[in-house]
């Protein structure tokens, strides 16, 4: 199987896949969303990652939406995204200027140390999404309370998740 082939069935057109659960689709997007976010964090550019991390989440987020059968465009998704950050409150901004700082004051070389965070943001922002399209699906709307809720244990758990793959790469890196 070609690269372009294993993007099409892995991002580009998962939601046609017939072999794996809606559950699984997403699940599979998370995680790659995750992955590729802390991997653009990582990269010693202070200040960028939120103008770069938002338009890959709201393509994910975009992507959970076809998943869960409600046409989205990426604007939409990153528009979407935006309600989103302002709602779960300015955290977020503070996270993301600390980050930005962290790459300054260490000479880009603190990068790795913010995976679980943008891991976490990531995690965050895919559950959400999934949580928002799936109740837009059955016609249904998410309070901002409830948004909050899945916000607050999806960050949580998503920076424990990080924490993990953090520590993959460090003792891959010293083996």
């Amino acid at each position: 199987m070609s690269i372009g082939e294993k993007v099409k069935k892995e991002i580009t057109e998962i939601e046609h896949r017939k072999d794996i659960t809606d559950d699984e689709k997403v699940s599979r997007i998370t995680h790659i969303a995750c992955a590729v976010c802390a991997g653009v964090a990582i990269q010693p550019i202070p200040f960028a990652d939120i103008f770069i991390l938002t338009p890959i989440q709201a393509y994910f987020a975009s992507r959970i939406a076809a998943i869960r059968g409600v046409p989205v465009s990426e604007s939409d998704a990153s528009n979407w995204i935006k309600e989103i950050i302002s709602l779960v409150g300015m955290g977020i901004i503070a996270q993301q200027l600390a980050i930005a700082i962290w790459k300054v004051v260490t000479f880009g070389l603190g990068g790795l140390l913010t995976i679980p965070l943008v891991y976490g943001l990531t995690f965050a922002i895919m559950k959400v999404s999934d949580a928002y399209f799936t109740a837009k699906a059955r016609k249904e709307t998410l309070s901002d309370e409830q948004i909050k809720a899945i916000w607050k244990t999806a960050y949580t758990d998503g920076k424990k998740m990080g924490a993990k793959e953090e520590e993959k790469i460090k003792s891959q890196a010293e083996a």
